[in-house]
């Protein structure tokens, strides 16, 4: 995990400086290496306040895969579809939020999970989208709305005795969230509003979510 910073930090982000800070920041892709495909979405836009924020979802209980989870919105990239059309559908069905490519502002580095799955993530602009998200009940429990001052936070990194590395906590509204979420969230952060170079590679999920 490095944090090189590359540029001055921005002090209000916008759609123009958000998608300045991903052009300037050289992602990493991860190889599959038997790996299943998955995408997921940061969407940024503003609350019913009108304050930039960011959408959470909370997975429902009976789901098969990591039920009852914190997640942004994603899944499994689908035969012959690009992981870019693939965060972008299921933002569509997750939420009902229609976007486009021209909405996609950049993208972060890969996360290789313990489950079995690259993740790619994308960081989507929906601007007042956002407030009219409509959660999908199939898939999602609960639907949050994290400000950029509940993300602009320091994560906490912890050790477990199963693995050399660090565990990263995203603390949010009492609840710590763990990677990929909060690592992703957590880059996000580093990249977007204090433009650091900061990597995820190196951060643990809990033993929980290892299957």
């Amino acid at each position: 995990m490095s944090s090189d910073r590359f540029a001055p930090p921005a002090t209000e982000p916008s759609r123009a400086t958000i998608a300045e800070a991903l052009a300037a920041f050289d992602v990493r892709p991860a190889d599959l290496g038997g790996h299943r495909a998955a995408a997921v979405v940061v969407a940024i836009g503003h609350d019913v306040d009108g304050r930039l924020a960011t959408l959470l979802t909370r997975r429902v209980a009976r789901l098969r895969a990591h039920p009852g989870q914190f997640a942004l919105p994603g899944g499994r990239i689908d035969d012959g579809e690009t992981a870019q059309a693939a965060a972008l559908r299921e933002l569509h069905e997750e939420l009902a939020i229609d976007a486009t490519p021209d909405d996609v502002l950049g993208r972060l580095d890969d996360y290789v999970t313990r489950s079995g799955y690259v993740m790619s993530p994308f960081v989507v602009w929906v601007g007042d989208r956002l407030a009219a998200a409509i959660p999908n009940p199939t898939e999602v429990a609960e639907l949050f709305t994290p400000t950029m001052a509940e993300v602009d936070v320091d994560p906490r990194f912890v050790t477990i005795p199963e693995s050399e590395r660090p565990v990263v906590q995203w603390p949010f509204r009492g609840h710590f969230i763990h990677a990929p979420t909060g690592a992703v969230v957590y880059q996000f952060r580093e990249v977007v509003l204090h433009r650091r170079a900061t990597r995820i590679d190196g951060l643990e999920q809990p033993v929980f979510a290892w299957r």
